[in-house]
């Protein structure tokens, strides 16, 4: 991916080390992508998932770590300059619609972190608090993201912060909201396929971001569509399911099977325009 020499978003963050900071308890709407093998853990083991998610404290004190390294710099930096290609898609994507957009912020932090939707580990991976508008993300995710779910390449990295963005964008236009209000009126299967619902939308609306992204700057080389389809099929419910416990259950995916995931991706890089109930009004996930 071509990404260096552009403009850098000012709306990061850094938080390395610090241990965090902000507060609250609300449960974040837009699932990291490394939670549901947290949550599979959980669940196989006879804990309850959700007081996992709604916790609100613990786990010691700032932490400690070593100066930053040259690549986590750059990394930052790539992190940054993604942020900054979002902001001025979606400012665009708003005005198109009579609308304003809110530019959220980006934390990059080390091992855990305090933000307005509670106390997250790293191991929950990147995620979207809708409570105070932020994407937090701990930057080693990105080498688990190559290593353990075998999806290397900047322009997968690039996926994951356009797929929070996507929730960000989900919020700003109430889409979030409801799907959350919609959520305390049902049973558990129900409000599992809200969820897959939004976050199949997150994933149209990366890749959304990506075609519109390639007509401004023309930052894609050869195999980056390829990185982001592969990171997008690793991360399927029933991908994820079965390395953990040898089978799938249709009925607890939150995010999508790796082939709809896939697929609504490849759907927001087909599309000049975004439809708020595309995957909400469809019986075609």
């Amino acid at each position: 991916m071509r990404w260096e020499g552009r403009e850098q978003s000012g709306n990061v963050e850094d938080r390395r080390g610090s241990g965090g900071g902000g507060g609250g308890g609300k449960m974040a709407l837009g699932g990291g992508l490394g939670t549901l093998v947290l949550l599979l853990v959980v669940w196989m083991l006879g804990g309850d998932p959700m007081a996992l998610l709604q916790q609100t404290g613990g786990g010691g004190g700032p932490g400690v770590s070593a100066p930053a390294s040259p690549e986590e710099e750059k990394t930052k930096a790539f992190v940054a300059t993604i942020l900054k290609d979002t902001e001025t898609i979606w400012h665009e994507e708003f005005a198109r619609m009579g609308k304003a957009y809110q530019e959220p912020k980006l934390v990059i932090f080390t091992s855990q972190v305090r933000s307005g939707c509670g106390f997250a580990g790293a191991q929950m991976g990147p995620f979207y608090c809708p409570a105070d508008r932020t994407v937090y993300i701990d930057l080693s995710f990105f080498n688990e993201l190559s290593e353990r779910f075998g999806a290397p390449g900047d322009f997968a990295q690039a996926y994951v912060i356009a797929h929070e963005v996507g929730h960000h964008v989900q919020n700003l236009l109430g889409i979030s909201g409801k799907v959350h209000a919609a959520q305390q009126q049902g049973g558990e299967a129900a409000a599992n396929q809200l969820s897959v619902r939004l976050e199949l939308q997150a994933d149209f609306l990366a890749g959304m971001w990506a075609r519109k992204g390639q007509q401004k700057y023309e930052f894609l080389d050869q195999g980056d569509l390829e990185e982001a389809l592969r990171a997008a099929k690793q991360i399927g419910d029933d991908t994820l399911q079965r390395q953990a416990q040898g089978q799938v259950v249709p009925d607890s995916f939150t995010h999508g099977s790796s082939e709809q995931r896939m697929r609504w991706f490849k759907k927001g890089l087909q599309s000049d325009r975004f439809d708020p109930n595309n995957t909400f009004q469809t019986d075609d996930l």
